[in-house]
């Protein structure tokens, strides 16, 4: 056992809590060891005048906090998995996959008013792609206002932005012992989540005998199986850079049902489908998913999208 393990996370405060949750973890199975927190500041911490689409592909919240890992100045990464890039560097691995906390996405509106009530040509704040395409395909009539910055500051900018609402995931907010903010809870039909939402992410180094088995520990089969067949969706559809695909599996009496959308970006084509199977082939199905959304057109959707990404980076 090391002298002491030191766990690399964003300054964020939701980003906090999950590293500190992490912690607690481990020194509740491990009370001798010495766990100390080391914060990273991203790319995406550090942009925060540009909409995420336009600074570039996934990645923007990890990526120094895997360099950090791979120079062996951290021994642990905690991410939230939706910001997990579909690929995971060499040498690097997920050791663990705590149990999920709700994926779902929530409306938190000014007036407290539902998404079927907002006024017509209402302001809802996001500066995801991937909800602001469901948003506008349900309610054309939504004026999509760009939203950048942590949990606290979202919330913020609701009353001293030009807002009536802002949608936001149900993890972070409930993590963060703010549920009493929450309008409305959005199901699967208006708001397919993110890949991975509300579920955590324990990067590793590979084949490091010493944080291994520590990290298996937190390790939650169940979630596990259901975010690595939604991630094998998204990597099938080369969801590394910012486009509107969403993914959600649920496994119950060892079948899983997974629910994959990829859409453009003003919601006037959304490609939606189901497939269920064993719950031992997650993964499987998520690329067979993958393949039929593709076959349905998704190909042309994505092509157009990454055509639009290249010329935001004039590359």
């Amino acid at each position: 056992m090391k002298e002491s393990l030191r766990i690399g996370t964003r300054a964020s405060k939701l980003a906090l809590w999950q590293a500190n949750w992490v912690k607690s973890a481990l020194i509740e199975a491990y009370p001798q060891q010495n766990i100390e927190l080391v914060t990273i500041k991203t790319k995406g911490d550090k942009i925060l005048d540009v909409p995420l689409a336009k600074v570039g592909g996934k990645g923007l919240f990890v990526k120094e906090i895997e360099q950090a890992l791979m120079d062996g100045r951290i021994d642990i990464a905690v991410h939230s998995m939706k910001d997990m890039p579909a690929e995971i560097p060499s040498g690097l691995c997920i050791g663990a996959i705590p149990a999920r906390e709700d994926p779902a996405d929530v409306l938190v509106s000014k007036n407290g008013l539902l998404f079927s009530q907002l006024k017509q040509g209402g302001v809802i704040g996001t500066s995801s792609l991937r909800r602001g395409a469901q948003i506008r395909h349900i309610r054309p009539d939504i004026v999509i206002g760009p939203l950048r910055g942590n949990v606290e500051t979202r919330l913020k900018k609701l009353q001293t932005k030009n807002l009536d609402a802002v949608v936001l995931a149900a993890a972070g907010i409930k993590r963060l012992n703010l549920e009493h903010r929450i309008t409305e809870y959005l199901n699967c039909d208006i708001m397919l989540p993110a890949v991975g939402q509300g579920a955590l992410s324990i990067e590793i180094r590979q084949n490091d005998p010493d944080i291994q088995p520590i990290i298996k520990t937190l390790d939650d089969p169940h979630t596990r199986a259901i975010v690595m067949g939604e991630r094998a969706f998204l990597n099938y559809l080369g969801g590394s850079c910012q486009v509107p695909i969403a993914g959600h599996g649920e496994i119950h009496r060892n079948t899983f049902n997974l629910t994959g959308l990829v859409a453009d970006l003003n919601g006037s084509r959304i490609l939606k489908a189901t497939l269920t199977g064993s719950a031992d082939a997650t993964e499987t199905i998520g690329i067979r998913l993958a393949q039929q959304l593709l076959d349905q057109g998704a190909d042309k959707i994505l092509e157009k999208l990454q055509l639009r990404e290249s010329a935001n980076h004039g590359s």
